[in-house]
C-alpha cells in the first residue's frame, strides 16, 4: 500500500545490559534503553539473581537526567571569575591538562609532592572508576595519602573485622531461612532495597521481624516489634540484651567455648546494663526490652542486618560490635539463616594492590583522615601545607560535616583546586580547572559489591557525552604530562580489570575479569565452591581463629578493646539525624529535578506544638555552626526530641546557601576510626 509518510530517520531504541555503580550495598544489574546514543530509560535486569529485576525509584527516575541533563559537564573548563562564583570558560583538553600540570608542579616545587592531596570518596563503585589509574598516579606523584573510610563505612567495617577478621559474612539471601530477622539501623526500603524481598519471603515461612531505628521507616510499619531507639544508644541495648540472655540461660556455652574469645571481659561490661538502663538511656519500655529478649532467646536462626546509620554517633563502633556480639553469644552462626549480614563481598578474590600499586608510594608519605581535610586545609602551621587539591568522585561540600568551615577552606586564594565530575556540583564551583568525567554508562568496568556476593561486569552502552573521559583515561593523560613512562601507566581498561581480581581463582569460572559475561553475575562462594557460612565453611580470620569480643587491636589503637557507651553532652534541645534519602544516593542526583526545591524536616507532633509549627511551615534550623531553611513535616515517625532530614541535599535547596551539613560537628568523632559523627548534631528549630 502506498503511503505519504516519510520514513523515520530515528534509530530504533535498543536494550543494553549495565550495572549500577552507586554507593549502595546492592549493586543492581540494569537494563538500559538507548536511543540515538542517549540513555532514555533505566530498569532492573535479571542478570544478578539477588537484585532480580528490581531497582530503586531514584535510579529509574534520575539517571537519564543525570547523564544528559543541563548540569552535565561536557568540556574542560577553567575558572575566570572569583573562586566560588561559578564563572568558567571552555578550554581544550590540552590546555586543561597543561593547567593541571602547572598548578600541581608549582605546589610540588614550593612545598614538595605531599602538598598535593587527592580528595575523593565513593562516587562510582566500579573497580576502575573507584580507584585504579588514579591511585597509581597519585602514588607515583608522592601525594599525601587519604584514609577515606572514616567519612562513612570504616567504623562498620572495622567493627566487623575486630570480631571476625577479613572473612566474608552472611550473604543476605540466606536470611530467607531465618526465623528471626533483626534490621538494626538500616532503612532498607531506601538504601538496601532487596532485603525487603528477602524479609517478605522469610515472613511467609513464619519468621518474625524486629526493627531498631530512631525513625519509623516503611519496613518498621511491618515489624512484629519496632524499637524506636534514642540515637546513639544502641550499644546499651545490645549489651543489656547480652546480660539479660545470660540471666535467662540463653547463651550458647558450647558455641562460646569453641568459637569465642574475650567472653568474660565482654560480659563484665555488658552486666552493667539491664532493662532499667535501656528505659533510661535508649528510651524503650521495659516491656519492649523483654519482648526483644524473649524473641532472641527462643529463635533458632537469627539473621542481623546492620546499617551504616549506627556508626554515625560517637559510640557507633561500640554499638556495631555489641550488636554483632549477640550473634556469637547466642551461637547464631554455623548454619543457613543465622549470622551477621555484613561483608559478603570479601569473598571476591580481589587483588587490589596489583590494581592500585601502593608499592609506588614513597617511604614516609603521610596519611590524612578524610574527615580532617578541612582542618588540614586551614592549618597554617602544617608542614608541608596542602597547596593543591584534586576533587573527584566526591562532592564534599554537600557530604562533609561543618559545611561552612569547609567552604572557607576551599576559598583559600593560595590553594590550587582541580575538579573532575560528571555534573556541575556545589564542590566543582570552587575549582580552578574542571575536567569532565564520563558516567559509568560510557566506559567498561567490573563491579564487586559490599552488600552481596556477586561479581559483575558492564561495557559502555553509549559513547562519552561531549568531551568527557573516563577516570582511567584522565589519569593516563595526566601521567603522560608528568613524564611517568612506566608501562603500568599505559595499561588499558581491560588490563586494569584483569589486575583487579585473580583470574586463576576457580570462582571466576575460567573467565578473565575483563571477559566476565555481561548477561550474568558470578556468585562468590568459598574457593571450594561451598556457600558462605561462617563457622562452617568459612572460618573467622582473626589472629586467634575465633570471634574476638575483646579486640587487642582496638584497645591498642583507640582504647576500646571492649565496646562501651559514652554519651555526648547535648547543648541544644533537638537531635538532628540525617539518614539516606529516597531521592538521592548520598549526594548523587542532588542536582536532578526530584531533589529541587526545599528539603523537608520531620518533627514529632508534641515538639511541633510546643514550637508553634504546623505541617508545611517554613522553619529555620540552627546552631552555632550555621543555619538552614526547610519545610516542616509533622509526624510521629520520629521520636520527641529528634528531627529527621535526609542527607545529600545540595545548597540550591536552602535559601541560606547552607544545608544541614552546615550544622553537623567536625570536632566530635566516633570511638574507633575517628569517623564523622553526623548523628551527634544538636540544633534548635523555629518557624521562619
Amino acid at each position: 500500500m502506498a503511503t505519504n509518510e516519510a520514513p523515520s530517520t530515528l534509530s530504533p531504541s535498543i536494550l543494553k545490559p549495565s550495572v549500577c555503580p552507586l554507593d549502595c550495598p546492592d549493586t543492581c544489574s540494569l537494563s538500559v534503553t538507548i536511543a540515538e546514543n542517549r540513555v532514555t530509560a533505566v530498569r532492573g535486569s535479571n542478570a544478578n539473581p539477588y537484585t532480580d529485576g528490581v531497582i530503586c525509584n531514584k535510579v529509574t527516575r534520575s539517571y537519564p537526567e543525570f547523564v544528559h541533563g543541563k548540569g552535565r559537564l561536557t568540556q574542560p573548563l577553567k575558572r575566570v571569575g572569583p573562586r566560588g562564583s561559578g564563572r568558567f570558560e571552555p578550554v581544550s583538553w590540552d590546555e586543561a591538562l597543561d593547567l593541571v600540570h602547572t598548578g600541581l608542579s608549582k605546589a610540588i616545587a614550593q612545598h614538595g609532592p605531599q602538598s598535593v592531596l587527592p580528595f575523593n570518596y565513593a562516587g562510582p563503585h566500579g573497580e576502575l572508576a573507584g580507584g585504579s589509574m588514579d591511585r597509581r598516579f597519585f602514588h607515583k606523584l608522592g601525594a599525601t595519602l587519604l584514609d577515606r573510610g572514616p567519612l562513612c563505612g570504616a567504623v562498620r567495617g572495622t567493627a566487623y573485622l575486630s570480631l571476625y577478621g577479613p572473612c566474608p559474612g552472611m550473604p543476605p539471601e540466606q536470611a530467607r531461612e531465618a526465623d528471626l530477622i533483626v534490621v538494626w539501623g538500616n532503612n532498607i526500603t531506601v538504601s538496601n532495597l532487596h532485603m525487603a524481598k528477602v524479609i517478605k519471603e522469610a515472613r511467609a515461612q513464619g519468621a518474625k521481624l524486629v526493627i531498631i531505628d530512631p525513625k519509623r521507616t516503611r519496613i518498621a510499619e511491618q515489624a512484629d516489634l519496632f524499637l524506636q531507639i534514642t540515637p546513639g544508644s544502641d550499644v546499651v541495648l545490645a549489651q543489656a540484651l547480652a546480660a539479660e540472655l545470660e540471666r535467662r540461660g540463653a547463651l550458647d556455652q558450647d558455641f562460646i567455648s569453641r568459637w569465642v574469645s574475650g567472653f568474660e571481659p565482654y560480659m563484665t561490661e555488658a552486666r552493667k546494663y539491664d532493662a532499667d538502663s535501656v528505659a533510661e538511656l535508649c528510651g524503650l519500655s521495659k516491656e519492649q526490652f523483654h519482648s526483644f529478649a524473649e524473641r532472641y532467646a527462643t529463635a533458632q536462626r537469627v539473621a542481623v542486618s546492620l546499617g551504616n546509620g549506627i556508626e554515625r554517633g560517637h559510640s557507633g563502633g561500640s554499638s556495631l560490635r555489641a550488636a554483632m556480639a549477640l550473634q556469637a553469644l547466642t551461637g547464631n552462626h554455623g548454619r543457613r539463616g543465622a549470622g551477621v549480614i555484613a561483608k559478603p563481598g570479601l569473598a571476591s578474590p580481589k587483588t587490589t594492590d596489583r590494581l592500585q600499586r601502593p608499592d609506588l608510594v614513597p617511604p614516609g608519605t603521610r596519611t590524612f583522615n578524610i574527615v580532617d581535610v578541612t582542618n588540614k586545609l586551614l592549618d597554617r602551621d602544617l608542614d608541608p601545607p596542602v597547596s593543591a587539591l584534586f576533587i573527584y568522585n566526591h562532592n564534599p561540600v554537600c557530604t562533609h560535616p561543618d559545611q561552612n568551615r569547609l567552604k572557607r577552606a576551599l576559598m583559600r586564594d593560595d590553594l590550587f583546586i582541580v575538579g573532575a565530575d560528571i555534573v556541575m556540583t556545589d564542590s566543582m564551583a570552587f575549582a580552578d580547572v574542571i575536567l569532565p568525567a564520563a558516567s559509568h554508562f560510557e566506559y567498561a568496568d567490573v563491579y564487586g559489591a559490599y552488600g552481596q556476593n556477586y561479581l559483575q561486569r558492564a561495557e559502555a552502552v553509549i559513547p562519552p557525552v561531549g568531551q568527557s573521559l573516563p577516570n582511567t583515561e584522565i589519569f593516563r593523560r595526566l601521567a603522560a604530562r608528568f613524564g611517568f613512562d612506566d608501562p603500568l601507566f599505559q595499561d588499558s581498561d581491560d588490563a586494569l580489570m584483569d589486575a583487579a581480581f585473580d583470574a586463576t581463582d576457580p570462582r571466576l569460572g575460567g573467565f578473565r575479569p575483563s571477559q566476565i559475561p555481561l548477561d550474568r553475575a558470578l556468585e562468590m562462594t568459598t574457593p571450594e565452591g561451598e556457600e558462605l557460612i561462617l563457622c562452617k565453611t568459612v572460618q573467622p580470620a582473626t589472629k586467634s581463629g575465633k570471634i574476638e569480643l575483646f579486640s587487642e587491636d582496638l584497645e591498642r589503637r583507640y582504647g576500646y578493646g571492649i565496646p562501651r557507651f559514652e554519651a555526648v553532652p547535648r547543648d541544644l534541645p533537638f537531635n538532628l539525624i540525617s539518614p539516606s534519602s529516597s531521592k538521592r544516593t548520598n549526594a548523587t542526583f542532588g542536582g536532578c529535578d526530584a531533589s529541587r526545591g526545599r528539603e523537608r524536616i520531620e518533627i514529632n507532633p508534641a515538639d511541633a506544638a510546643a514550637k508553634g509549627i504546623s505541617d508545611g511551615d517554613l522553619v529555620r534550623l540552627w546552631n552555632t555552626r550555621g543555619e538552614t531553611l526547610l519545610i516542616a513535616r509533622v509526624t510521629d515517625a520520629v521520636r520527641p526530641g529528634v528531627l529527621y532530614s535526609p542527607k545529600g541535599t545540595w545548597m540550591a535547596a536552602g535559601a541560606s546557601g547552607q544545608t544541614i551539613n552546615a550544622l553537623i560537628p567536625n570536632d566530635i568523632r566516633t570511638d574507633i576510626e575517628r569517623g564523622a559523627c553526623f548523628n551527634e548534631t544538636f540544633v534548635d528549630i523555629a518557624r521562619a
